[in-house]
């Protein structure tokens, strides 16, 4: 089960990546959490939407991925240009780097749940010192 997880979470990115957010409802429950706050598949279907019109180079690359059970957990590391404001980071035209650390519970072959910690002092950072691109 635990590779299956697996492979049904990097199709899931691959879906994220290849900007096909229709087939999202082929991932996710209709019904799912996201930090905490209860949203349908239908909203989190439009704030990826919305985030990939902040950074239209925005690519899922999963570094470490690690599946047992019902859960994965992944570090997904993004290198990208925001065109729009982001995370309320207004775009700077410049290239960031910066991770995030999320947590998915799958109930039948869904997620159902996701837990997302993503490294806002990195991009504030690089906007501090213009060390990025």
């Amino acid at each position: 089960m635990t590779e299956d997880l697996e492979t049904r979470y990097r199709a899931y990115l691959a879906v994220l990546n290849e900007r096909r957010l229709d087939d999202l409802a082929h991932h996710l429950c209709d019904e799912l959490t996201y930090n905490g706050e209860p949203m349908t598949r239908q909203r989190y279907q439009e704030q990826r939407a919305a985030d990939i019109a902040a950074i239209p180079d925005l690519f899922f690359d999963a570094h470490v991925v690690v599946a047992a059970g019902d859960r994965v957990a992944c570090r997904l590391v993004f290198d990208c240009t925001p065109v729009g404001e982001f995370l309320g980071f207004a775009p700077t035209g410049g290239r960031f780097v910066f991770a995030e650390h999320v947590f998915y519970r799958y109930e039948e072959g869904r997620i159902a749940e996701v837990t997302s910690l993503i490294d806002r002092a990195a991009i504030a950072e690089q906007i501090r010192s213009g060390a990025h691109g």
